[in-house]
């Protein structure tokens, strides 16, 4: 297969896992904590390392923010032969009493930006796949569970009122890229899940 034009990957031997994260230096944090590490790609937004976890080799590769550029590194990943993939990002949240640092993990996302909308109506629903949802349960049992909100940026006009509309249908927390891991895991059958790290 050729090489992806945007993450500049072809497939990996033995590697159907990967963590995707927004800014290409969690790629050089994550790189710490695994073993046999090598370095891959760095085009435009998308770094990308392998190494191993635990015996398993995995994929770490940087998406840049938002849903655009989200939805191209989830493509071509399942164009590579990825399977599951996990987001490890950051949000806001929009609960009081979500310490800064604490994880949010989603159970599903507000679909409140535009880009899956041009995939599937904005009735379908952008949900993780059940049996990670309980293996972070019983991984990380105190982090908050529930909905998140997926947007589009930060400086519109109406945004903290827009905030606080969600907020008041108690969203934990909000990011840009959740929603569309979830929608795109669906429509390619691949594995996923957002855990967010509260930096707001």
């Amino acid at each position: 297969m050729e090489i992806q034009a945007h993450i500049q990957l072809a497939p990996l031997t033995d590697v159907t896992k990967a963590i995707i994260v927004g800014d290409h230096k969690r790629v050089d944090t994550i790189k710490l904590f695994l073993s046999n590490t090598s370095d891959l790609a760095f085009n435009r937004e998308y770094k990308s390392i392998t190494g191993e976890f635990e015996g398993e080799k995995i994929l770490v590769i940087s998406t840049g923010i938002g849903a655009p550029s989200t939805a191209i590194a989830i493509e071509e990943l399942t164009n590579i032969g990825i399977t599951t993939i996990i987001r490890v990002g950051s949000c806001g949240a929009m609960q009081k009493g979500i310490q800064l640092g604490k994880l949010v993990i989603s159970t599903g996302s507000v679909r409140d930006e535009g880009l899956t909308k041009k995939y599937v109506p904005a009735d379908f629903p952008a949900i993780p796949t059940p049996d990670l949802i309980s293996k972070a349960k019983s991984l990380v049992p105190n982090a908050y569970f529930g909905i998140t909100r997926s947007h589009d940026g930060f400086y519109m006009q109406k945004n903290a009122e827009t905030e606080a509309f969600w907020s008041d249908f108690s969203i934990l927390g909000g990011d840009m890229e959740t929603s569309t891991l979830y929608v795109l895991g669906s429509l390619k059958g691949i594995s996923t899940l957002s855990i967010l790290n509260n930096v707001v």
